[in-house]
């Protein structure tokens, strides 16, 4: 028979995991195939680890965690129960039910086929959240498919089912910076997705805040696409060439009237301000890649554990 990994990055979910366990469990023992868990503690400041331990006592041979030293992130636990899940096919879900486990029977018949490397999920909509979040989230994947060779479809989740072949191609890919949602088109692997409407939290709230969903939007687009430094590129050019054309009206205003003065010290300030605003611009889209670079070389360990079981 074949076994499913099920993979659970988790991040102060104390109230989830005792509602996401029974949850699961109740579909996945219809299914038929040998199921362990992978729980991963990315450094939960509550009684997340506890609730683990609970969960491994109750069922040693099926339930198993790691727990990371400090918090690394979520891409870091994603990576680290991957590396852990020795299934035949491997299932990455939140712990807070947000990815329905009523679907995994229908990705395990698609993926089972053979026909499919990997059955991801898309949401259809973004009902319960902000509006504005929702805008920028639709906005991301506008912008960096239009700018990157690697496709990302819209509203697809890190939930999905791979394949052995598909996981262990992830797995080599140890760059520290990781952008799972890239990673997974980047490998390649034909992958199906299927529809969903969104599903709130069943407790607890959400860690994700705005300002890091954008921070980590801006860490996807770096990660695939070298489209900024183009930017930097032409917008660098462009104001070399706009401050030619500016020098030479002021050569050919001086000649046609030499008793005029020159443009003022107002004009000459915004000119100063603008040029140094279009530098520290490029320097900071520069920097940035210099920086993922720095931390790439210093080949430190993309996570730590503290405990396993």
């Amino acid at each position: 028979m074949p076994k499913l990994s099920i993979v659970v990055p988790c991040y102060n979910e104390e109230e989830t995991i005792p509602l996401f366990y029974p949850a699961v469990e109740k579909v996945v023992k219809q299914m038929p195939v040998d199921t362990e868990y992978w729980f991963v503690n990315d450094g939960s400041s509550d009684g997340t680890l506890a609730e683990l331990r609970k969960l491994h006592e109750q069922d040693p041979e099926q339930v198993h965690y790691v727990s990371f030293s400090r918090n690394f992130g979520k891409e870091a636990g994603l990576y680290a129960g991957l590396q852990a899940a020795t299934g035949d096919y491997v299932v990455v879900m939140d712990a807070d039910l947000q990815d329905p486990p009523e679907y995994l029977p229908e990705m395990y018949k698609a993926i089972s086929t053979g026909e499919y490397d990997c059955v991801g999920m898309r949401r259809t909509d973004r009902k319960g959240e902000a509006k504005f979040k929702s805008f920028l989230s639709n906005q991301f994947y506008n912008v960096i498919n239009k700018i990157s060779d690697t496709k990302i479809v819209s509203g697809a989740r890190d939930y999905r089912m791979m394949t052995r072949q598909m996981v262990d191609a992830v797995l080599s890919l140890t760059e520290y910076n990781r952008f799972s949602k890239g990673i997974f088109n980047w490998v390649g692997f034909k992958t199906k997705y299927l529809p969903y409407k969104n599903v709130e939290r069943v407790a607890g709230t959400t860690d994700w805040s705005t300002w890091k969903l954008f921070k980590y939007a801006i860490d996807g687009i770096t990660d695939f696409s070298e489209a900024p430094l183009a930017i930097a590129t032409w917008a660098g050019g462009l104001t070399a060439f706009i401050s030619i054309i500016g020098m030479i009206i002021v050569i050919i205003r001086k000649i046609i009237e030499p008793a005029s003065s020159a443009f003022g010290w107002a004009s000459m300030v915004c000119i100063i301000l603008f040029l140094g605003g279009i530098q520290l611009l490029c320097l900071g889209i520069v920097g940035r890649y210099i920086g993922r670079i720095y931390m790439q070389t210093k080949k430190r360990p993309i996570y730590i554990i503290k405990e396993k079981k």
